[in-house]
C-alpha cells in the first residue's frame, strides 16, 4: 500500500488524500485562537473530518475540563480525550496487528508481538505525535500548561491514541488505516529484526559486560493525584538515564532509552 510522510504537503489526487481539507468544512464553534493549530494538525493528518469537533475533543487534555466538570456535577474528565483514547488505542492495535501480518508474513506471534508492541508503545506514539505538531493544538488548564505537561510523552502518546480514535469514528477503519500507514512508516521500516523494549536492551547491556542489573529509583513525583507524572532515574556503569511519564512503567522505559543513548555514544 503507498505510503507518505504525514509532514510532506497534500498532493493533488493523491489517494491518500482523498478527503477535503479541515478547514474547507463548515465552520464550528471553536475560538479563532483554538481553531489554527487544529486545523493545522488536520492538514498533517490528510483528513477532513465531517464532525471537526471529535478532533478538538480528541486535543482535550482533562486538565482543561476537569474544573467545568466539577462545577456542572458529571464525571471527572467528561469532555476530555479520555474516551477517544480507549477508541483509538483498539483500533491502532488492530491495524498494526493487521499491517505486521502483511509486511512481515513469515514471522510468527512472538516476533510479531515484540514489533506491535515496540510500534505501540508510549515513546513511538509520542514521537509521532511531535512530528505532526500535536503539542500546540492540545488544550489543557494554564497550570499544566506552565509545569510542561504538553511535552510529557504521555500526554502526547494519548492525545495520538485519541486522534486515531477520532478519525475512526468520523470515517471508519479505512481513513485511520490511511493515517497510520503513513504516520507510522518511518517506525516500521527502522527494525528489520523485532525489536526489543528499551529495559530489556539495557538488562542485555549490563549483563553482556557483567555489570550489576539496572537501579531504577523514582526521583520525583508531581501533579494531582489524578494525572501524576514519574520522574524515574535509572542507573548503570554509573551513568544515569531519566524518563518521564504519568506511569511508572512508562517513565521506566524512557529512562532506560535515555541511558542506552548515552552508553552507545
Amino acid at each position: 500500500m503507498a505510503v507518505r510522510n504525514p509532514l510532506d504537503p497534500p498532493v493533488l489526487g493523491d489517494p491518500l488524500n482523498e478527503h477535503p481539507p479541515f478547514h474547507d468544512r463548515a465552520p464550528t464553534s471553536r475560538p479563532p485562537a483554538r481553531r489554527a493549530p487544529l486545523d493545522k494538525v488536520a492538514a498533517v493528518i490528510g483528513y477532513g473530518f465531517t464532525r471537526p469537533d471529535l478532533l478538538s475533543e480528541a486535543l482535550t487534555h482533562r486538565s482543561a475540563v476537569h474544573g467545568r466538570a466539577r462545577v456542572a456535577g458529571v464525571p471527572a474528565g467528561t469532555g476530555s480525550n479520555e474516551r477517544l483514547e480507549f477508541i483509538g488505542d483498539r483500533v491502532l492495535g488492530l491495524l498494526m496487528a493487521e499491517w505486521l501480518a502483511e509486511r512481515f508474513p513469515r514471522e510468527q506471534e512472538g516476533d510479531l508481538g515484540r514489533r506491535l508492541g515496540h510500534l505501540v508503545a508510549q515513546p513511538i506514539l509520542a514521537e509521532v505525535a511531535t512530528t505532526i505538531g500535536l503539542a500546540a493544538a492540545l488544550d489543557v488548564s494554564p497550570g499544566e500548561a506552565r509545569a510542561g505537561v504538553k511535552k510529557l510523552a504521555t500526554v502526547l502518546a494519548d492525545a495520538m491514541e485519541a486522534v486515531i480514535g477520532a478519525i475512526y469514528l468520523d470515517g471508519g477503519i479505512p481513513p485511520a488505516r490511511d493515517f497510520v500507514r503513513r504516520a507510522w512508516h518511518q517506525a516500521m521500516e527502522a527494525h528489520p529484526a523485532p525489536p526489543k523494549d528499551a529495559k530489556t536492551s539495557l538488562q542485555e547491556w549490563a549483563q553482556k559486560r557483567s555489570l550489576p542489573l539496572p537501579l531504577y529509583r523514582t526521583a520525583k513525583q508531581a501533579g494531582p493525584s489524578h494525572n501524576p507524572i514519574f520522574t524515574i532515574e535509572v542507573t548503570v556503569a554509573q551513568q544515569t538515564g531519566v524518563g518521564t511519564a504519568g506511569a511508572k512503567r512508562g517513565a521506566e522505559q524512557l529512562a532506560a532509552a535515555d541511558l542506552l543513548k548515552k552508553l552507545k555514544t
